[in-house]
């Protein structure tokens, strides 16, 4: 089909249940419904490109989740754990008018539509999940990791957000971010300072990867088409995506070269690229219009 006319995009907040978790729309009302949702430490803002890009064919709504950017940031932890955040998705959806939505999520946020597909899989039409992990089985890894995600929460808050920013972006995980270049790494240092703190902190205190329950026994049943996407020099989730293909029972995987964990910031062109080919095989698939 043939790309629609740009739209401007539309900022606001919407009701999810207890509190209001900030959106930004773009593209046109008819279009198949695209919810977009970002890591850990981000927002719609650190979705812009992605969102920018679907919005030529898709109704893009790329949300704040609970604790970032403009939502709510209760201080109440109960209010961060996965389901919750699964729950608040969904009513955002309510408000939003979307019956069934098709997701993107980046690291954090694809462990929320995945675990949102798994609650309520009537409302997903499909799943892209960039830097996936469907947490821990181990109990002895799950505990260390809630140790080290609390550890780091009080950090946070004692040791105030610049700190912890630095810190974070430092991280061995985040390193092949080095050849997006120094203005879009200020941009990105900028948008994270932003954060309310305590929602950081609760946020991996409610839903951290060590705090999730571990959604694996449930993924042969969650028969939604999914796309796992994974930069090739990311080895730790590249080596979990190849794991994964096998686990879904529609399933195919996207390997980004010269990408590590973030691999829609740091190859768009090729993330894009492979998204509509997916996106576009599930329409038709489903007898919508294909993109």
């Amino acid at each position: 089909m043939e790309p629609a006319t740009p739209r401007k995009a539309e900022r606001g907040r919407v009701s999810a249940g207890e509190l209001s978790l900030g959106v930004v729309s773009r593209g046109a009302p008819a279009s198949p419904p695209v919810v977009v949702l970002h890591g850990f430490t981000g927002s719609a803002e650190s979705m812009e490109g992605v969102a920018q890009a679907l919005a030529s064919d898709c109704r893009v709504h790329a949300l704040d989740l609970v604790g970032h950017g403009a939502s709510d940031a209760p201080e109440d932890v109960a209010a961060y754990t996965m389901d919750r955040c699964a729950d608040q998705v969904v009513a955002a959806m309510d408000a939003l008018g979307i019956r069934r939505g098709h997701f993107v999520g980046y690291s954090m946020g694809a462990r929320v539509a995945l675990s949102l597909a798994i609650r309520a899989p009537h409302r997903v039409g499909s799943l892209a999940l960039i830097g996936v992990s469907p947490g821990f089985v181990e109990e002895s890894e799950r505990t260390e990791r809630i140790a080290a995600d609390q550890a780091l929460a009080d950090q946070i808050l004692s040791g105030g957000i610049e700190a912890f920013v630095d810190r974070w972006m430092a991280l061995p995980l985040f390193a092949s971010q080095a050849r997006l270049g120094p203005p879009a790494l200020a941009k990105a240092r900028t948008q994270r300072l932003a954060a309310n703190p305590v929602g950081l902190a609760n946020s991996l205190r409610g839903m951290g990867s060590g705090a999730m329950p571990p959604v694996w026994p449930a993924l042969p049943e969650l028969d939604v088409p999914v796309l796992l996407v994974v930069g090739r020099e990311d080895e730790k989730f590249s080596a979990l995506a190849n794991r994964l293909l096998a686990s879904f029972p529609q399933a195919e995987l996207l390997e980004i070269a010269e990408a590590g964990h973030a691999a829609h910031l740091e190859r768009p062109q090729a993330f894009e690229a492979g998204y509509r080919q997916f996106l576009g095989s599930v329409l038709h698939a489903g007898g919508e219009a294909k993109l």
